[in-house]
């Protein structure tokens, strides 16, 4: 651990203590484990694993290495990933999923800050059956592009049920709601599908925007999304809110996410980036861009 990282951490420990010994300030969070390792400080994507046991998969942004690390619900580091044959650009989510009886990891390269990339990339991963350090290759991977122009995403989900992809814009307002084939393109370039708008996502009060305008700005930006095991609960995490979009039987996503969702303030997180359901689904894991992570367990209350 470097001295920057030494400092950090007698920083944000006492901080830490006073979360773990007393009564969570929201219901719904509690500490779960602190991420230390040097190898993670731009915890960007959280996705559990289908394949291991009480394992969570993590990436970390854009400019670090193209590596998946696995990691324990404390946060302790297990293993870690080289992938071959592509790059980081913007790695900005990641999800698990199952398909035909096999365990999947999805890595989407989908960031775009400045608004300028022709494309985005998704990499679909089979999830290694040993948990040493390794290298992985892409089962596929899928290059697409918005219809209208660049923008910036960083919240993907997984609805392996339907065959398809989930993405949400960051900046845009309200959010958009895209979809994309899940399946193998073969090398065609694919189109996301506008498919809806989300509804609901808390803003900051007129007192804090006049006071921090810049921070206002960032509050509502959705940067991570993760769909539950089941299929029925789309959670949603802006660097303000945690949000629980429910669908009714059948329905599909744009009527889901068209009501108001159950909503609640993020944890004692910085820069919120990263969240992911549990293997059972009973809750999320959630933590951010900043090292060490505190890493924390969510209980939607509906």
């Amino acid at each position: 651990m470097s001295p920057t990282s030494c400092l950090r951490l007698c920083l944000l420990l006492p901080l830490l203590a006073c979360v773990a010994c007393s009564r969570p300030s929201l219901p719904f969070s509690r500490l779960a484990g602190l991420v230390t390792s040097r190898h993670l400080d731009e915890i960007s994507g959280l996705a559990a694993s289908h394949r291991h046991d009480d394992v969570l998969w993590a990436i970390n942004d854009g400019g670090n290495r193209p590596r998946l690390y696995a990691i324990s619900r404390r946060g302790r580091l297990l293993a870690r990933f080289d992938t071959q044959g592509i790059r980081n650009i913007d790695w900005e989510d990641l999800a698990s999923f199952t398909l035909r009886g096999r365990h999947y990891l999805l890595v989407a390269d989908t960031g775009d800050n400045a608004g300028r990339r022709r494309d985005m990339l998704l990499h679909v991963f089979e999830e290694p059956a040993h948990l040493k350090n390794g290298a992985l290759r892409p089962a596929w991977s899928i290059r697409a592009r918005w219809p209208d122009g660049p923008r910036d995403c960083e919240a993907v989900a997984v609805d392996a049920a339907a065959g398809q992809i989930l993405l949400i814009s960051k900046k845009r307002v309200p959010p958009e709601l895209f979809s994309l084939p899940l399946a193998d393109p073969r090398g065609a370039v694919v189109e996301a599908r506008r498919i809806g708008r989300l509804s609901g996502i808390p803003q900051v009060s007129e007192a804090l925007r006049r006071k921090d305008p810049t921070s206002a700005r960032l509050f509502a930006q959705v940067t991570a999304a993760d769909l539950s095991p089941d299929g029925s609960t789309l959670a949603v995490l802006t660097y303000g809110s945690v949000l629980f979009y429910r669908r009714e039987g059948q329905e599909g996503w744009p009527g889901a996410v068209a009501r108001p969702p159950e909503a609640h303030d993020v944890p004692l997180i910085l820069q919120a980036e990263a969240l992911g359901w549990s293997a059972g689904g009973a809750g999320l894991y959630a933590t951010g861009e900043s090292h060490p992570a505190p890493l924390f367990y969510l209980v939607p209350q509906g």
